[in-house]
This record gives C-alpha cells, sequence and structure tokens, in this order.
C-alpha cells in the first residue's frame, strides 16, 4: 500500500496525450462520467451504458500509455470494499422492485432473491465504471495539478489548502512508516513470520504503531513550526495562476462530454435497450 502511494506520482507525470490535458477538463470529464453513471435508474439499462462508458475508458487508457497492470493494481485495492458492498445486496429486498422471486432458500429463513442479484449487478457496474474513472483521473494527473485545477474551477480556497496539507503529510507519514519497516526488517523481525510466538509478534507490532504516533505527532510539530516561520497563517491560500485553455483541451472536453451524455441518452431511448 505505501508503495503505491509513492509510485502515484511517478504513473502521473508520464508524457501522453491524456498527460497534457488540463487538469479541469479532466475533472469535469471524470466527475461527468460519475455523476451520469450514478443517475442512471436501477435497471438493465445500466448493462449497455456501463459498456459504453467502459469502451470510452478503455480508448482514455490506451491514449494515456499506460499498462494494463497499473489499473488492476489499483482496482484490486477497492474491489473487497466493492464486491462486499453488492454482495451483501443478494440477500434483502430493496424499493426498486414491487415483486421478489426466491432462488435459494439458506437456513434461518435467508433468501436469494432474482430481483437482489439483479439488483447487486447493476450496483457492481455503477461501482466499477465509476471507480476506474477515478482510476483514470489520478493516474494522467499530478496532485498539486489537480488542486490547481480545482482551484480554478472556483472551489472555495479553505478546502484546496486543507487538502494540499492532508496530501503533502500523507507521503511524510509513508515517509516514517518506510523507515520504521526498514529498521524492524534489518532486525530480522517479520510480523506475519508464523516461527514466531504470536504474543511476541503482537507485542512488536504495538510497538511499531506507538513508535509511528510518536514520530508522527513529532514531525506534525515540526511541520506546524516551520510553516509559522515562514508566514503561514489563517489567510494563508495556495497561490494558483490563471491558465487559459488551449485548441486541445477544448476539444477533449467537447467529445467526451458529447459521449457521456449521448450514450445514456440513445440507451434509454433505444428499442432495443428498453427491451432487455
Amino acid at each position: 500500500m505505501i508503495e503505491e502511494l509513492f509510485d502515484l506520482e511517478s504513473v502521473s507525470s508520464r508524457k501522453s496525450i491524456i498527460h497534457s490535458i488540463d487538469a479541469r477538463v479532466k475533472l469535469v470529464v471524470c466527475c461527468a462520467a460519475i455523476v451520469a453513471m450514478v443517475s442512471i435508474p436501477y435497471s438493465p439499462v445500466v448493462y449497455p451504458v456501463g459498456l459504453g462508458f467502459l469502451i470510452l475508458f478503455v480508448f482514455l487508457w490506451v491514449f494515456a500509455q499506460l499498462p494494463p497492470g497499473i489499473f488492476f493494481k489499483r482496482l484490486l485495492l477497492a474491489l473487497p470494499f466493492g464486491f462486499m458492498l453488492c454482495g451483501f445486496q443478494i440477500f434483502f429486498k430493496n424499493r426498486y422492485y414491487s415483486e421478489y422471486h426466491s432462488i435459494f432458500e439458506l437456513p434461518l429463513g435467508i433468501h436469494i432473491y432474482t430481483e437482489s442479484v439483479e439488483f447487486a449487478s447493476v450496483l457492481l457496474v455503477k461501482f466499477f465504471i465509476c471507480y476506474s474513472f477515478v482510476i483514470l483521473l489520478s493516474s494522467t494527473s499530478s496532485m498539486q495539478d489537480l488542486l490547481e485545477g480545482a482551484g480554478r474551477l472556483k472551489v472555495p480556497p479553505e478546502i484546496i489548502l486543507a487538502l494540499g496539507m492532508m496530501i503533502r503529510y500523507l507521503y511524510v507519514f509513508g515517509s516514517i512508516f518506510r523507515k520504521v519497516s526498514d529498521s524492524m526488517s534489518t532486525r530480522l523481525f517479520d510480523p506475519f513470520n508464523r516461527k514466531l510466538p504470536y504474543k511476541y509478534r503482537i507485542v512488536n507490532m504495538g510497538y511499531m504503531m506507538g513508535s509511528l504516533f510518536i514520530r508522527s505527532l513529532e514531525q506534525g510539530e515540526r511541520t506546524y513550526t516551520s510553516m509559522l516561520c515562514r508566514g503561514y497563517g489563517k489567510d494563508s491560500y495556495l497561490c494558483i495562476k490563471k491558465k487559459p485553455l488551449v485548441f486541445q483541451d477544448v476539444l477533449f472536453f467537447t467529445i467526451n462530454l458529447a459521449i457521456i451524455i449521448a450514450v445514456p441518452l440513445f440507451c434509454w431511448y433505444s428499442p432495443l435497450c428498453i427491451f432487455m
């Protein structure tokens, strides 16, 4: 997990057509895709819309010249949460269906319904498409570019400042965690080594977590003191310069936004999709 944190900026700093697009455009396109996907009613129409958005995502990922392994590696980090959220839906009724037909009957009166399975699959498609566009955004835009892009989109400066502080301190925390882990490795301690007594591993892991907490607290105090010395105060905001959009940004925005609007409308009013 920590290694993925440090690899995030190295991936977003690559050179490609998608990487060179202004962060404001990518933010709006990503948010538009997520809003469009979430706004579709829970019905089988989600499947063709999800397929259309998936094709768009694949084209953008290819133009970004990123290997598929990066996508699947980051998808695996959140996929268990998505499966857990969607998997539990097959055991419950929801307000989107009036009739339910049981597929299996489990002990303790638990039923698995056909409509609940359909609802869980629709929810999984929504989750997969939305998270894919988030991965695309984070893989083609650096954190600093995203903060500046959000500032240019008139996001309140207080939010930009808080996010900037959190992101920068997250990398500091990752660096401290790596140092603690390396020091434990040089002492030949592996918390997952089953040859060591369980109590011994738990005690040393507690020491490591305590040391990590103390170091992060001390680092926070040093960071706050250094920021005060540099004139930091309640009115200190991130300096964001004006940056006009070029023709390439406008073209990218227009094409993608047209596709994001056209795909749900076509699938919703198409006779083939209506009778799915």
